[in-house]
């Protein structure tokens, strides 16, 4: 699933390939994607490109003032391409496409423009077009961004309090906590600070929180750096290469050499390290997850 550092990444990509630049119009190819009604989808027909941003792992397109909004949920991408079809896109195809973005460029004989992919039979991908971003449930309801100036260590603080005795991965996955982690970097960041997924949230002293909220920005943070300047198509080969322990299970730990191990759920998974984050204590993988005894 593209979490913060891949939206964050697509949208300086777009950035740089749409603004200032008109859309032609925009083909939907899987209906069940879009979400809104109004403004209708036509009415960025037209329009230009001002801005691309990012809320979350949301990424929003602003067009004179009409933003087309997209979740890529767990397997939704954008593909750039230098030349589109003139006919209007249409599902199926090795990258099933959900929806095409075409540019009319003046200067050129054909026309660029994006598609909107998402691979899977469980379709989790949205499409909003809105006149605010506000107006989009999921956006209006996000957490503050951890990599924001905002976010500050009591920021953290506060929000661990809030959460009891949850568990701390579980924490960071949730968008309305904290916006644009997701279960690949929560696993990144709970390596980084040597600390137990299953680690209750209100249970850090002032030393762990300070730990944990150094690990969440760094890591982050170093994603971005690396994937600043990369097209779309480069971000998931990076995303997998720099992973420490997330899709790891059974190689080794990058710091001490133990093997990475994995708790199952019933649709996700979690990988970490034993020897750096549980005492070298194996989870047991159940749903109802606790250190063996």
């Amino acid at each position: 699933m593209p979490e913060l550092p891949e939206v964050e990444a697509l949208a300086q990509d777009l950035r740089g390939r749409l603004v200032g630049r008109a859309i032609s119009r925009v083909d939907l190819a899987a209906f069940s994607a879009l979400k809104t009604f109004d403004p209708p989808l036509h009415a960025l027909h037209g329009t230009l490109v001002d801005g691309v941003t990012r809320h979350g792992k949301f990424l929003d397109i602003d067009a004179s003032g009409v933003h087309l909004v997209v979740h890529l949920a767990r397997a939704g991408w954008i593909r750039w391409r230098d030349e589109v079809p003139a006919l209007p896109a249409r599902p199926g195809g090795k990258n099933p496409l959900a929806a095409r973005v075409v540019i009319d460029d003046p200067d050129l004989d054909v026309h660029p423009g994006l598609d909107i992919t998402e691979a899977g039979t469980k379709k989790g991908l949205a499409i909003y077009v809105v006149r605010d971003p506000q107006e989009v449930e999921g956006i209006a309801r996000l957490g503050p961004d951890p990599l924001s100036d905002d976010f500050t260590v009591e920021t953290l603080r506060e929000i661990l309090a809030r959460e009891g005795r949850k568990q701390i991965k579980g924490v960071m996955r949730m968008q309305s906590i904290i916006a644009g982690i997701g279960n690949a970097y929560s696993d990144e960041i709970l390596h980084a600070a040597r600390m137990s997924p299953f680690k209750p949230a209100n249970s850090l002293e002032d030393d762990d929180l300070q730990t944990l909220y150094d690990a969440i920005r760094t890591t982050l943070g170093d994603a971005v750096a690396r994937s600043s300047g990369l097209a779309a198509s480069e971000l998931k080969g990076e995303k997998k290469s720099n992973l420490a322990v997330h899709g790891r299970t059974g190689q080794a730990c990058p710091v001490c050499g133990d093997v990475v191990r994995e708790v199952s759920f019933a649709d996700s998974s979690l990988q970490y390290c034993p020897t750096c984050q549980t005492g070298g204590k194996p989870l047991a993988d159940r749903r109802m997850s606790r250190l063996l005894k």
